[in-house]
């Protein structure tokens, strides 16, 4: 009876097994399955949108057709698949078949948001694949220029830098070219990254940092001085205005009387030499320096040592007093004297000096000439007439 009850137990037990192992297998079986990664896109009007589409059976092998279930009005789907047109495709449980859909819009498609359903069909399977489109209306091509310094100021020997920033505010790339409408005297140059640059690309939606560099060659007044610069890129332009202001700033010249370079001194000896200082620049001189470099064993003193103020167009007369060493021989000597103003570039300019003996010495020489002359003299008489 015991050996009975437990044979029953594993036949009831081996039929319920079997009864439910089918169920089960067919629960475990997946479906007909289609998928993209990327189900919302974003366009603009008049483009052709594509969703690559991923295919799946792992149920069993089976032809399935392919179709749009909810297309909007005036739209054209396509299904291609090995570069060809397709309306169905063959699939297996051990591969995905990876299939594009392209989506046309109409001609005159609006602005907005745009549902489409993709409808696979299989034997006894349906898989739907929702997808999304938004169309928006593509921005007109647009440059921007624009700095926070449009004002410059600096010497008449400054770089003048200017930071802008260009930017294309488009939804097309653009090839820019720069130009400058540079003031008389001035040279300007465009640098990307430390080059220099005439144009450069710049894609939709993005900006560059271009250095616009303004350099002054010679002589330039104190004042303001305009800077238009042009940045055009197809039918797209734009334009910045800056401005220079140049400072003005004193210009030496250091000189003798009538442009004379030269004088006269006597070794051991204060020898005043006569020094024209001239301001030729566009602000007056402030606390000039005179300093002199001379030969070794010289001194060189001025009268007065410092100018406190020299205006524009002025020149005013100092006096260098030099003093040759006390064993300088005859001859010429270069002296250099400098002029510095507390603000501006020092100028110098080279005197040549020539040393002269001492009058004194030459009188003292002739005398003991002659005093020997006639002490020869009297010894020839003398001696003579022995």
């Amino acid at each position: 009876m015991r050996r009975f009850i437990i044979f029953a137990l594993i036949l009831t037990l081996l039929l319920v097994t079997g009864i439910q192992t089918p169920a089960l297998a067919q629960e475990d079986a997946k479906p007909l399955s289609l998928y993209t990664r990327y189900p919302a896109q974003v366009t603009e009007p008049g483009k052709t949108v594509s969703f690559s589409l991923t295919l799946n059976s792992e149920s069993k092998e089976q032809i399935v057709t392919l179709g749009m279930k909810t297309l909007p009005e005036g739209w054209k789907a396509t299904f291609r698949g090995a570069g060809r047109i397709i309306k169905s495709a063959y699939v297996t449980p051990d591969n995905n078949i990876t299939i594009d859909l392209k989506l046309e819009p109409p001609a005159n498609v609006a602005a907005g948001d745009y549902a489409f359903v993709v409808e696979a069909k299989g034997q006894g399977e349906t898989s739907t694949l929702p997808l999304s489109l938004t169309v928006e209306e593509k921005l007109p091509p647009k440059l921007t220029l624009n700095t926070d310094l449009p004002t410059l100021k600096g010497s008449p020997t400054s770089t003048f830098r200017f930071s802008t920033t260009l930017k294309n505010e488009g939804d097309e790339n653009l090839d820019v070219n720069l130009i400058a409408d540079a003031p008389a005297g001035f040279t300007v140059n465009f640098k990307l990254s430390g080059k220099d640059i005439t144009s450069l690309p710049i894609d939709a939606n993005s900006s560059k940092s271009i250095s616009i560099e303004a350099k002054a060659f010679g002589v330039i007044p104190a004042g303001s001085y305009p800077l238009h610069v042009l940045a055009q890129g197809g039918d797209v332009q734009t334009s910045l205005d800056l401005t220079i202001e140049i400072a003005g700033q004193p210009e030496l010249k250091v000189s003798g009387p009538d442009g004379r370079l030269s004088g006269e001194a006597y070794a051991g000896k204060d020898s005043p030499i006569k020094v024209i200082i001239t301001n030729n620049g566009t602000a007056a001189a402030h606390q000039i320096e005179l300093s002199a470099t001379s030969p070794s064993g010289w001194k060189v003193d001025f009268e007065p040592k410092t100018i406190e103020t020299l205006a524009v167009g002025k020149q005013v007369e100092v006096t260098a007093n030099v003093h040759p060493g006390e064993k300088a021989i005859a001859g010429d000597y270069i002296v250099s004297v400098r002029a510095k103003p507390a603000q501006g570039t020092s100028k110098s300019a080279d005197f040549r000096i020539t040393v002269r003996t001492s009058t004194l010495w030459g009188v003292i020489g002739i005398a003991l000439i002659a005093v020997a002359v006639a002490v020869v003299a009297l010894a020839v008489v003398r001696f003579g007439r022995r």
